[in-house]
């Protein structure tokens, strides 16, 4: 299995809670995943953009290109998995990738091809809108992938507000697979803490060279210091409530008149 779906898995399933009255430390609870998106995969000291991130993720086209960046990443930050965010790419596409070490792949709705279907060790991410209605978003969930990733549209701006925020719920409440959100790297920890308390499993945070190098250590540093969500994961489970029929009333009414 990808490693990186393993780890999102457990985040998004919690820490079991122990037997007895011992608590589980915020230490040990599973952390909001944080993915480095690299815009430009041939970023100077890239070792220093990406620190502090579980996973990076590059941009493969249908020409090939990024296989071989996929790789000498790969090589050479080999502390964290990689995984490329796929075109419409073909069968032999794939196979290049795995070859390469892909962990896992992000995959437009739009693709025509459905060759990484035949990748079984290849994590597969579905990128989604959050505009979404909610009859795909439960088939979403009967589809062989292994999580969603909540992709920006084009004319949300800026990207965290209370409309976004309700959309990001109402996917959460909506599918049991794991949710993986885009962000800007200029989220404040409050911010961040919404997130995840809205049922957001990982981050997915655009890296460039315009940027401060060091922004994605200090996201990893400010999630390290959040308390954990302090309600339930996920809001679509619904408790069952014992239903009592009419007959079963005036059977009883029968036996108390007897």
């Amino acid at each position: 299995m990808s490693r990186f779906i393993d780890r999102l898995k457990r985040v998004s399933q919690g820490a079991a809670q122990p037997m007895g009255f011992r608590m589980v430390s915020s230490a040990a609870r599973p952390r909001l995943l944080l993915v480095a998106h690299l815009v430009q995969p041939g970023i100077a000291n890239i070792a220093d953009y990406v620190a502090g991130a579980d996973a990076g993720l590059i941009s493969i086209a249908r020409a090939g290109s990024g296989v071989k960046a996929l790789k000498e990443l790969g090589r050479s930050l080999a502390d964290i998995v990689w995984g490329g965010w796929l075109g419409d790419t073909s069968r032999e596409e794939i196979k290049r990738i795995v070859a390469a070490g892909g962990d896992f792949v992000v995959l437009p709705v739009a693709s025509s091809s459905l060759a990484v279907l035949e990748a079984d060790d290849l994590g597969k991410i579905l990128a989604v809108e959050a505009s979404l209605d909610e009859g795909l978003l439960k088939a979403v969930d009967r589809l062989p992938v292994d999580a969603v990733l909540v992709v920006t549209e084009p004319e949300e701006e800026p990207p965290l507000t209370w409309r976004r925020l309700m959309s990001l719920q109402r996917l959460a409440d909506i599918l049991a697979k794991p949710l993986l959100v885009s962000i800007p790297s200029e989220v404040t920890a409050d911010e961040l803490q919404v997130l995840w308390e809205t049922g957001v499993d990982g981050l997915v945070v655009e890296v460039e060279a315009g940027q401060p190098a060091a922004r994605l250590g200090e996201l990893r540093q400010m999630i390290d210091r959040l308390p954990p969500p302090s309600r339930g994961r996920r809001g679509h489970k619904e408790a069952l409530i014992p239903r009592i029929t009419g007959e079963a009333e005036l059977a009883t009414e029968e036996e108390d008149e007897a």
